[in-house]
């Protein structure tokens, strides 16, 4: 095993047995604080319980950028070296990512370019509990850094861009009456059957960017109704679920999503997390691009918005493998957080 292998997979090993379910970041936040500040040359810019900034002074130029927290436990700790892999909970989405961070910034005096590295918690819960978006406004320099990477899982591919993604509830009325007599009432169920058939019929809608296709998708992913088996019930709840292409406003996703759910029912917005349009004329990204990495979009949502909206282009560029996120068998290939290692450090030093 290499020396970059053996101390990729020590940090890996060591990230993961830190239990960081979102909301509990301290620990970890802590500790890798404690690495950082055995490393000549790099400083730590801010520090607070759930995030910490940490690099050389800059300006910088480019954000590496990672979250520490993870989805609750499913069995899958402690950590174990396995088949090349470091397996547990996190070790995909996205500890090895935090591994390669920590291994590179022990070189940060060395490289050509002036990396900032951002770690924050709560990334794994809603948007509106966001570590981020605070953090970049408390630290303004961030936002003028030319390029941000979002070391998500992309198994070292780079994804550009991210979807947006609304929640909302789309309500059906109608009147309550007996179950025996239900030509005196309006099931709600029924107006709901008959609202939701546009939904459900819709195909995805393909948007194509930068030559990159993101497919829109609108699910209903929640329903309720009822209080009795002898009640006609007058109202029903329906959850949606709006994935749309980066390249639409806010406003203008908002408009699109009442449009394609129609009229006959009361629509409104719980949740939204605005998309990153794909930025791949970026000339930062392209020297990062010429180590021969394949683009793909990202078929998801990404902090890369955070750092959108805030004005720093950005996309996703990580060792762990999306498929592994969050399943119980969670694992990070040691063969792909040094080839993360090297294509950034080959990057940095261009």
């Amino acid at each position: 095993m290499s020396s970059d292998a053996e101390r990729l997979t020590e940090l890996a090993v060591a990230l993961v047995a830190i239990p960081s379910v979102s909301g509990h970041e301290q620990a970890i936040t802590t500790w890798i604080a404690d690495q950082v500040e055995a490393v000549d040359g790099v400083e730590i810019i801010h520090r607070q319980a759930d995030a910490l900034v940490f690099g050389r002074p800059g300006p910088w130029d480019v954000v590496l950028a990672g979250h520490t927290d993870t989805v609750p436990e499913q069995g899958n700790l402690p950590p174990r070296v396995e088949d090349g892999s470091v397996h547990g909970l996190g070790a995909a989405d996205m500890k090895g990512s935090l591994a390669v961070m920590l291994a590179l910034a022990r070189e940060v005096p060395t490289l050509k370019l002036n990396p900032v590295f951002v770690v924050f918690g709560k990334e794994e819960v809603s948007f509106a509990e966001s570590v981020l978006t605070p953090l970049l406004g408390l630290i303004p320099e961030l936002t003028h850094v030319p390029l941000a990477l979002v070391m998500e899982p992309t198994a070292n591919q780079l994804h550009a861009g991210c979807l947006g993604n609304i929640n909302a509830e789309l309500t059906f009325h109608g009147r309550a009456a007996h179950s025996a007599r239900p030509w005196l009432g309006v099931n709600a169920i029924a107006e709901a059957v008959r609202g939701l058939a546009q939904v459900v019929d819709q195909a995805p809608h393909d948007v194509v960017i930068d030559g990159l296709t993101y497919r829109e998708v609108l699910s209903v992913t929640e329903m309720s109704a009822g209080i009795a088996n002898n009640v006609i019930p007058d109202r029903a709840r329906c959850v949606l679920n709006f994935r749309y292409a980066g390249n639409r406003s806010p406003a203008e996703a908002e408009l699109t999503l009442r449009q394609r759910v129609g009229e006959g029912a009361d629509l409104r917005i719980l949740s939204h997390a605005p998309g990153a349009p794909a930025s791949l004329s970026n000339p930062v990204l392209q020297r990062l691009r010429a180590q021969g990495l394949e683009v793909r979009p990202k078929q998801a949502w990404t902090p890369a918005a955070e750092f959108a909206a805030s004005g720093v282009e950005a996309v996703n560029f990580g060792p762990g493998d999306p498929d592994f996120a969050h399943r119980r068998d969670e694992r990070v290939s040691v063969e792909a957080m040094v080839s993360c290692l090297t294509i950034l450090r080959d990057f940095l030093c261009v």
